[in-house]
């Protein structure tokens, strides 16, 4: 049942990284107050949250505290405990539900999922061993990408395979889970769709990020995508697809890759606000964060307009000093920092957007600022 969630009411946010924060900021903005369930005291979202709940995310009383005091919970990652999640859908209001969680948790759960609901994945075996990885890899052949079913991000729990004297790489994957093997995809292009939902099936999805990743990490989102009309309708159409099939409440993140032939693959998904989705708290009439609050809270969903193209480029620990000496030369820029106290090598410590005229001339002038040169 779909309950109406008020300004003056407290939202209780599972997770205390910068989508808790820039949730939370949304969130402030129609006057809701915050809760934030996280283990470390002074988290991006703590620094802006009303209540702070300092503890482990399957720490059960601590669950429990947080259902007190919100009127509605929701969450920022997907590595929470589901059991613990599924346990708080019973004692408090959580319309995203705990079975989302459970399917994009694994990687063979959620390729089902896709397949399911009727859009394309990559060819894949499941392995539970290393021997039977082994015995049935000739069905997808080489070039290949053995990943780990759980856990995993920005690169890590994945080992490529290019033949197979390869094969003993991804001996370790099988440690931490049961593996999927996915046929390589000769992909032109990697794209993503934000699709967000309400409990009354309202649907609508953000304009389509072309993603450039270096290391494995999320590097720049150019938005629009720089595809063709017809690739970009199959992009939402399966985002879509794919949000009713999961009777999605909240944000999904589609990740997706294009082909030389304009077709997509479904590569993954991300049930919360993401990454490359930033780019609409200044491009669009309605940020992921603004919608996502008002999809969990039962409010009517606004239909999305880019306002302006743009590029998101994200900081990394390495780029904060040269960007901050740099603030005064690009007026135009919109910076974003997430309130980390330690900026480390590769960790996502902000993002700056920049909306323009000339998507060409602003790439050439990220280059040329010299922030970003490795």
């Amino acid at each position: 049942m779909t309950r109406m969630i008020y300004p003056g009411q407290t939202i209780g946010i599972i997770g205390g990284g910068q989508l808790g924060r820039m949730m939370a900021l949304a969130a402030k903005e129609a006057g809701f107050k915050i809760a934030v369930l996280e283990p470390s005291m002074d988290s991006p979202c703590g620094q802006v949250a009303d209540i702070r709940i300092v503890a482990q995310y399957d720490d059960e009383s601590a669950l429990e505290e947080l259902a007190e005091v919100s009127d509605v919970i929701t969450y920022e990652f997907e590595n929470i405990d589901y059991e613990g999640l599924k346990r708080l859908t019973e004692i408090a209001y959580v319309p995203q539900g705990a079975e989302l969680v459970r399917i994009t948790q694994n990687r063979i759960t959620e390729k089902e999922a896709i397949s399911n609901a009727g859009c394309p994945v990559a060819p894949y075996i499941v392995a539970k061993n290393y021997d039977e990885l082994v015995s049935q890899i000739e069905l997808i052949g080489y070039p290949c990408i053995v990943k780990t079913a759980r856990g995993g991000y920005d690169g890590k729990g994945q080992q490529q395979l290019n033949s197979k004297e390869d094969l003993p790489l991804a001996k370790d994957l099988f440690e931490h889970s049961h593996c999927v093997a996915e046929g390589f995809v000769p992909f032109e292009k990697e794209i993503s769709v934000i699709v967000q939902r309400n409990g009354h099936g309202e649907t609508y999805c953000l304009p389509v990020g072309e993603n450039i990743h270096v290391h494995h990490i999320l590097h720049e989102t150019i938005v629009p995508a720089r595809i063709s009309g017809e690739t970009y309708q199959k992009a939402i159409e399966a985002a879509e697809k794919i949000a009713d099939y999961l009777q999605l409440v909240g944000t999904l993140a589609v990740e997706m890759f294009v082909l030389e032939n304009g077709e997509i693959v479904i590569n993954e998904l991300a049930p919360r606000p993401h990454n490359s989705g930033h780019y609409s708290i200044e491009a669009c009439n309605i940020s992921q964060f603004g919608q996502h609050i008002r999809a969990v809270c039962g409010w009517p969903l606004r239909k999305p307009k880019m306002l302006k193209p743009s590029i998101m480029v994200n900081l990394l620990g390495q780029h904060v000093v040269p960007l901050t000496n740099s603030i005064s030369k690009y007026p135009g820029w919109s910076v974003h920092l997430y309130g980390k106290a330690e900026a480390k090598v590769n960790r996502k410590m902000g993002h700056v957007t920049i909306l323009t005229e000339d998507i060409d001339d602003t790439l050439k002038q990220i280059d040329s600022s010299g922030i970003w040169s490795e």
